[in-house]
């Protein structure tokens, strides 16, 4: 049994790495298409354009100006001097948000009343407008907080010990983000970037492995050796799982050098959690070759299990928000377990101790599925 497996994985890597043109498309487009998601999956806005409207025009309200023009997040590139003339700059989307500053701001702030600050954003993209006006409120916040410390200080009051203290109570916040400091998103979004782009190789390679040979008339000569079934499945997934392991190895590597991704599990976590996801991956690619009959069956039914697979691993979409069908129906989807594995690993440094139950649940997927294969191979021409 062992030296037929050998010659079947022999001969799946001749066919695979006797051309270049193949060897280069087994590892080259991995690479790029690490580089380009990683580079343009990227929920970060660190920068943005506003226009400053001042309808009060006083020292305090030049202030809350200057505050904005200090913040690394903002530009003020236009100043309109009537509201009317802020639609337009929106429409064109010459700035992402109108800071307007309303009558009366300065006389507010120093009787100690209600001063506004209106914040018109772009809210066609829901995401960078949150982001935008929460920079904003922070600002707002910081220069009302200046004020209010300067007013606390202008306000003393003696007690009866005879001591000057402040009339007003100080309350001073410090947080502290674990994980991910900076709150870059491309280290969020990266691991799961890696994941997709595994599962995509080794099911697309898999799932032409047995219609290749269908199309081509070797079935049959398969047919006529004393090559067992399973003998047959294990030696067309061994090879697209070392090439499956290559791949992870390179994409990892990639995504640690080009966009310095946090690194604080253990490799051989990620190796073995890597080989789990593969027996799931593989198993499905060779489930949908046995249910094809050419190569551009088993190429449509490949993407009709990537893409509700991607959309429902929690990469691009919380899974919290969706829908509470939906999202049970998520733990159906072994690419979940794969993205929060590799998320864990890389941000957190997780264990075994913490990743056991998406470990076993990939186990039991892949056990799974490739049982299902086996059993669905039949060594005869439908």
């Amino acid at each position: 049994m062992g030296s037929r497996i050998r010659e079947i994985i022999g001969k799946e890597l001749r066919q695979a790495l006797r051309e270049p043109r193949m060897r280069v498309l087994l590892f080259l487009p991995p690479l790029l298409q690490l580089l380009i998601f990683g580079f343009a999956v990227n929920l970060d806005v660190e920068f943005s354009r506003i226009a400053w409207v001042d309808l009060d025009r006083t020292p305090v309200s030049r202030e809350l100006l200057a505050a904005f023009e200090g913040s690394r997040y903002f530009q003020v590139v236009a100043t309109p001097d009537r509201p009317d003339q802020v639609q337009p700059l929106l429409d064109r989307e010459q700035v992402q948000a109108v800071i307007s500053v309303l009558p009366g701001f300065a006389r507010e702030i120093q009787h100690g009343g209600s001063a506004s600050v209106q914040v018109i954003v772009n809210g066609a993209n829901s995401n960078s407008a949150s982001v935008v006006s929460s920079y904003a409120a922070q600002v707002v916040a910081s220069f009302a907080g200046q004020k209010l410390a300067r007013q606390q200080q202008e306000k003393l009051f003696i007690g009866a010990d005879g001591i000057f203290r402040p009339a007003l109570p100080e309350l001073a916040i410090r947080s502290r983000v674990w994980f991910n400091p900076d709150l870059r998103s491309r280290n969020y979004y990266v691991p799961g970037v890696v994941a997709n782009i595994i599962t995509i190789v080794t099911l697309i390679l898999t799932a032409m492995a047995l219609v290749r040979e269908k199309e081509i008339g070797t079935m049959e000569q398969l047919m006529v050796t004393p090559i067992r079934p399973i003998e047959l499945i294990l030696g067309k997934t061994l090879p697209f799982a070392l090439v499956g392991l290559c791949d992870m190895v390179l994409v990892t590597g990639a995504a640690l050098a080009v966009f310095r991704i946090p690194f604080r599990g253990q490799g051989w976590l990620l190796l073995c959690c890597s080989i789990l996801f593969l027996m799931t991956s593989l198993g499905a690619g060779l489930f949908i070759s046995t249910i094809s009959h050419t190569q551009q069956q088993a190429m449509m039914a490949s993407f009709f299990f990537v893409m509700p697979a991607f959309m429902l691993s929690g990469f691009a979409f919380p899974i919290r928000n969706m829908p509470v069908a939906v999202q049970y129906l998520t733990y159906a989807n072994p690419v979940r377990y794969f993205i929060e594995i590799l998320r864990g690993i890389f941000l957190k440094g997780s264990g075994v101790e913490v990743l056991w139950p998406q470990m076993a649940a990939l186990f039991v997927y892949g056990a799974v599925v490739l049982g299902l294969s086996v059993l669905r191979f039949q060594k005869r021409l439908d």
